[in-house]
Order: structure tokens, then sequence, then C-alpha cells
């Protein structure tokens, strides 16, 4: 019988009094049913305790057990398509032995411990490894190969290795003898604290984009690899929807989705599209290389808190094996109302909006651990982490949505407007911009064509323009306004409308490689350019809008297949035939 026992219970917060057992941050077993929970604080006279369970019919008295460790996840072959919930407890395993909804005290391991895995070891006696050197490789599924590393802190000799073989995550494949004589038995898999970000060897400059084949993020408002971004937006601008079409088809190897606190029915909708979903680059189902976290708004807040944190970690560790890992937390807000409840029971002192003082902190920590990385074995790595935040009424001034415009460098803000206009992704483009235009200048240059980066700042440009046109127009009407204006006009709206509009539905414009938005640009702009020519012959700009050649280049994305880039040529020409037909009248 543990001499600790719970001295005080409010909500998830459970108190200790009169003990020195516990270490902050350790995790330990509440109660007679053993709730997970973690050590949140300690002074003289009582240790804090967030659960991480539903503490309903927990009494004073009942014992507090030490594991003796930091709240830590299991790494090794077998998360990749698993879901789980906040604290790495797999939902499908708990859903066998209890129904649909989670008993409390339910545990099973975060990885299945009875699954024979194919694991080729690829060392021999002898060799020397150090921490985050890979000794295994075993198929984890038919997309991605499971590379089995060295934990981190240690190193040595290889006294013994395992001949090639089916062996499950808890057989001994390696022993390593340190330079002190202690002998280390590695098996398939590790425990990480899931608040310390994995070691790496070096930081790498965020020089490769992180495509989409979404136009208004690739050529406007580009993420590199490694970078983070935010999505802020009201309820129904299309959050969920847009990191859903970014898992997908963006060019990461490996996708960790992390569902904090958002509806249980969205949350089911999710499974169930990620379980349909057919990976464009393997052709096999999207969720061979693919984790899900779960973590629903009817789950105890606490471990809301916990699954962020879980999520990055996994993603880190995938990193560390060389894939590039995309990390979607849809939504960081209510990770955020989570630290505020827990932080109101602990009695700390409020700040803006009743959230902790120390939610920047918090915020800042979390999207730090994204990167491109060189890996302690010599691999290049990332984590790309793209942020959800749902601010409450869509007022972009709430502390979250601030806080975390401060620790991301794009800012993908969703516009309720565009939204009900049916405008997606409804991305406002005067309102978000990206930070990562300057360091994938050199990429888009040598890679698709030195002409992008002109092209996108020519479009932005005619975006600009046009909104503060806008602003007249409403008021006097279009009418009014000079030729060059009015051109300006016409040609913002086949940017707005047949560029940065897209359809997921369709099969040539739910993905667009970046070669045929670069030809888009070129077409709509060498539009532009002609156009200008016009009025400088002094030529009425009305005839443009009177051909057609408007409308036919606002539906080039449907009738230009992506694999037809030599069509664009045709539509060239003909803006010059239409403009040259103009001049002669």
């Amino acid at each position: 019988m543990s001499k600790n026992t719970i001295f005080g219970i409010n909500g998830p917060v459970v108190t200790v009094a009169d003990t020195k057992d516990f270490s902050m941050q350790e995790m330990v077993y509440v109660g007679n049913e053993r709730l997970v929970g973690e050590v949140i604080s300690i002074d003289d006279s009582l240790t804090t305790i967030q659960v991480y369970e539903v503490t309903t019919g927990l009494t004073p008295g009942e014992p507090v057990e030490g594991t003796g460790s930091a709240m830590s996840v299991t790494l090794g072959p077998g998360i990749i398509k698993n879901i789980y919930d906040g604290i790495q407890r797999p939902l499908r395993v708990l859903a066998d032995k209890s129904g649909s909804f989670i008993e409390r005290g339910s545990s099973a391991p975060g990885i299945d411990e009875h699954t024979l895995w194919d694991v080729t070891v690829t060392v021999k006696p002898g060799d020397k490894l150090g921490g985050g050197d890979i000794y295994a490789t075993c198929p984890e599924t038919e997309s991605i190969i499971h590379k089995v590393m060295v934990p981190p802190n240690i190193s040595g000799t290889v006294t013994f290795a395992a001949s090639d073989g089916q062996y499950t995550v808890n057989s001994k494949i390696l022993e390593i003898t340190d330079e002190s004589g202690r002998v280390h038995e590695l098996t398939l898999c590790q425990k990480w604290p899931i608040r310390t970000p994995r070691p790496i060897s070096s930081r790498l400059p965020c020089t490769v984009p992180l495509i989409t084949g979404q136009r208004v993020i690739d050529t406007l408002m580009p993420i590199a690899k490694g970078g983070t971004a935010a999505i802020p937006g009201g309820f129904g601008t299309g959050k969920t929807m847009t990191q859903h079409q970014l898992a997908k088809w963006c060019d990461a190897d490996i996708i960790v989705y992390v569902g904090c606190g958002e509806r249980g029915n969205e949350m089911t909708q999710v499974l169930d599209e990620f379980g349909e979903l057919i990976d464009p680059r393997t052709g096999r189902k999207l969720t061979d290389r693919t984790v899900l976290i779960a973590n629903t708004s009817n789950m105890p807040v606490a471990a809301r808190e916990a699954s962020i944190y879980t999520g990055i970690t996994l993603a880190e560790y995938y990193r560390d094996m060389g894939y590039a890992v995309a990390m979607m937390a849809d939504s960081t807000s209510r990770w955020a109302e989570a630290l505020r409840e827990i932080s109101g029971r602990l009695e700390e002192m409020p700040a803006e909006e009743g959230f902790p003082a120390y939610l920047p902190s918090r915020l800042a920590a979390f999207y730090e651990r994204a990167g491109r990385v060189k890996t302690l074995s010599g691999n290049e790595g990332s984590v790309t982490v793209i942020g959800a935040v749902s601010p409450q009424g869509s007022d972009f001034s709430e502390p979250v949505t601030q806080n975390t415009k401060r620790f991301t460098r794009v800012f993908w803000a969703l516009d309720k407007s565009l939204a009900y206009a049916r405008h997606y992704p409804a991305i406002n483009w005067t309102d978000s911009y990206s930070e990562y235009d300057g360091d994938l200048a050199a990429y888009y240059n040598e890679n698709i064509n030195p002409s992008f980066m002109e092209y996108r700042r020519s479009m932005l440009s005619l975006l600009h323009e046009e909104s503060k046109l806008m602003e007249i127009v409403k008021l006097i009407g279009a009418d009014v306004l000079p030729d060059d204006q009015r051109l300006v006009i016409d040609v913002a709206r086949v940017i707005r409308v047949g560029f940065l509009q897209q359809n997921a539905y369709h099969k040539d414009d739910t993905y667009v490689p970046l070669e045929k938005q670069f030809l888009m640009m070129k077409t709509i702009l060498h539009l532009y350019e002609k156009g200008k020519t016009l009025i400088a012959a002094g030529k009425p700009v009305s005839g443009i809008s009177k051909s057609g050649i408007l409308e036919k280049l606002i539906k080039m994305k449907y009738d230009i297949p992506n694999d037809k880039p030599e069509m664009f040529d045709e539509y060239i020409s003909e803006i010059d035939s239409v403009i040259n037909s103009l001049n002669l009248k």
C-alpha cells in the first residue's frame, strides 16, 4: 500500500500532501484505478498532479504511485497506421476492450508487443555506434521502411548482434558495451519523454519548399520543409478541410495529424476519410504513412494538453530516420484552452483573456521543435508544423492568434466571406503572408524558372492594387475608372477566380504541379502586359472582356491537363491575336 495518498481533488488536478517522493514531470498512477497523471508542481507541503483521465469518483485517501520516469511515449515499429489518444493509448485496442467509451484506468502498450517484424540487422559485433545510428530496418508499412536507431544517450561497441529474422518489438537485437564496461541491451523500441525535444546534430536552413499543389500556398504564401505555419479562421472557414488537402497532397514522407479538442463527430469523419484516401504518391492507402492522434472535446482536458507534445515527439522520431514529416495540429486554440482551464484550477494569476502568463513560452517551445535538421546519424530530416487556430468570432487580435503569429513564419488567414462564397482554399491574400519567400527564391529560380519569383511579386501587386480600387468601385462604380485601372480589376479577377480558387474534387485542379502554376501565372501576366500595350495605343480596354479571353483564362485550370503544358503556348498565341485584332480596329 502506497504511503502517498490523495489529499485534494479539483477537476483534473489532484494534490498529495507531505511527500518528497515525486519529481517534477514524473508520470504517476492516481487512485485505485491507476489513472495516468503527471506531476506539474511541487512545494514543501503539496505535490500537484494533472490527471489525464476523468477524475469522477476519486476520493481523498486513495493511493498515488510514482513510476520514476517522465511522461513518455514508446517509439518503434507499429506507430504508423495507428490511432492514439493524447497519451499514446491505441484507441482501436481500447475499443476492443471496453467498447465505444474508454473505461477509466484502461491501458494498452503504445505499440503492439506481439506482432512479428521482418528485421534486417545492418551492423555486426565490433562495430562502434553512437546515439542516433541505425542498426536495423524493417518494413513498417508498404510505404515506409522503419529504421531502428540507437537511443541518443547510448554509445559504444557492438558485442552482440542478432541475425536477420522475425522479432517482436521487445526482442533483443543488439548489445552495446560502453566505455565504462556497462552493457546496454537494445530492442526494436525505445522510450522518450514527450516534453523533451529529441537531440540533433545541427539545424539546416529552410531552403526547400513543402510542395502542396495548392496554388495560393505554393505560389503566393509558400512554406518550407521544416517551417511553421498558422491557419487561423473562425467556424466554417475550412481549417480542417485545408489541413486534409495538405495532408493528402504535400510532398512529406509521413503525416502526423493531431485532432486536439475537436468535436467527436468531426474527428470520426477525419478518421473515416483518412481510411478511404488513396495516397497519390504510392497508389496505396494514405494511412500507410499517417499517424492519427484523436483527442476529442469530450475527452479529459489534461490529455488535450499532452496530445500536442505526443504528436511532435512521434514526428521528431521519424525525422531522425531521415524522413520529411508534416505535423497538422487541429487546433492549437483548444490546446491553449486546456492550459487555461488547468491554470485556473491551480489558482495561477491569469493574463490576457484568462490565459496563463506562460502561454507565449509554451507556444514558442512547441513551434521551436519544427525544423530541417542534420540528424545524429548524418541524415537530413525535417518536421513541418502547421497549426490551426480557432479564434472566437474570427477575432485575430485574441491572444492565441497573436502569439502564434509571433512564432510562425507563415500566416494563412482564412476569410469567412470567401468561405461563404465557396472560394476555397479561403485564404485571404491581403491578410496572409509568408516569410519564406526569400529563403525559397533560389529553389524556385533553379528548379522551375528564373522568372517565378518576379511573376509572384507582379501577381501580389495586382491583387493589392485591386483591393484598393474596389473601395473606389463600391462608392462610384467601375465605369468612371480610367482604362489602366479597369485592366487591373479585370486581370485581378482572373487571378482570384482562375488561379487562387481551386476545386478539390476536379482531377486536374485538386493538385497542380509547380510547372503548371508557373505557366498559369505567365499566361495571365502576358495578358496584362498585352493589355497595357492596347491602352498605350489609345484603344479601349473593354474590348478585352468582350472578346471572351478573360473567361477562357479563368477556365484554363480545368481545360489544360496537368500533363500537357504545351497547351499554354496556344493560349498565349490566342491572347496575341486578340490584342492585335483590337489594335487594328
